[in-house]
């Protein structure tokens, strides 16, 4: 049964636990710091780079076993480590206190699963498998990619600008929409795609008007 429920979490300041040094924990701790959380990791040993992202204070490293009292305050916990009974502990003591936690590799005992994603700028696409087969969420990404490359990026940030403009000159529901599709609907992403940035410019100022310019 699908049974998860899709969802993107803020995690800016928020205390996330990795428990684990390795190089999959390595990868966790990435991903969490690109989203801005505040990342603390409990292993006796550590990656290179795990030790050079404590010694410039990127993340918090506690070279020791994992404890129960890591979880004080900890909004996530994310277990990546070779030792399934540490792991056992980590997901029983994260479901007593209701914490969100993640077992790398074992689905049942985690209360959410990591779906493989696709970024550019601030698009993101998600693709799950229900844990079924990470490898093909893997291969859904790698084949989506070439079709949305740098340019939805590029296209993101124009559209950030247009919608401040529209928001703030046009009052009406419906004009705004049709608006927004317009834009959207129309080859500005192709073009930007090509390199034709003035063309790109020529479309958006025949939709919106003059009165547009990019910010």
């Amino acid at each position: 049964m699908d049974d998860h429920y899709p969802v993107y979490l803020k995690l800016d300041n928020k205390k996330c636990l990795v428990v684990g040094g390795g190089a999959i924990a390595e990868r966790k701790v990435k991903a969490l710091l690109d989203c801005a959380a505040k990342v603390f990791v409990v292993s006796p040993q550590f990656t290179t780079w795990l030790e050079e992202s404590a010694a410039e204070k990127k993340i918090t490293a506690i070279r020791r076993n994992y404890a129960t009292t890591d979880l004080e305050n900890a909004f996530l916990v994310i277990g990546a480590t070779d030792d399934e009974l540490t792991n056992c502990r980590v997901a029983e003591e994260c479901q007593e206190r209701n914490v969100l936690v993640n077992i790398v590799d074992d689905q049942a005992k985690c209360s959410f699963i990591v779906p493989a994603i696709l970024r550019q700028g601030s698009l993101s696409i998600s693709i799950a498998t229900e844990g079924k087969s990470p490898m093909l969420a893997r291969r859904i990404r790698e084949e989506l990619t070439p079709t949305f490359g740098p340019e939805y990026r590029e296209f993101l940030e124009l559209m950030d600008s247009v919608r401040d403009h529209v928001l703030r000159t046009v009052p009406e529901q419906g004009k705004r929409r049709d608006l927004f599709e317009r834009l959207v609907y129309s080859d500005i992403i192709e073009l930007i795609r090509e390199g034709q940035h003035e063309k790109v410019k020529e479309r958006i100022t025949h939709v919106l008007g003059s009165g547009w310019t990019q910010s």
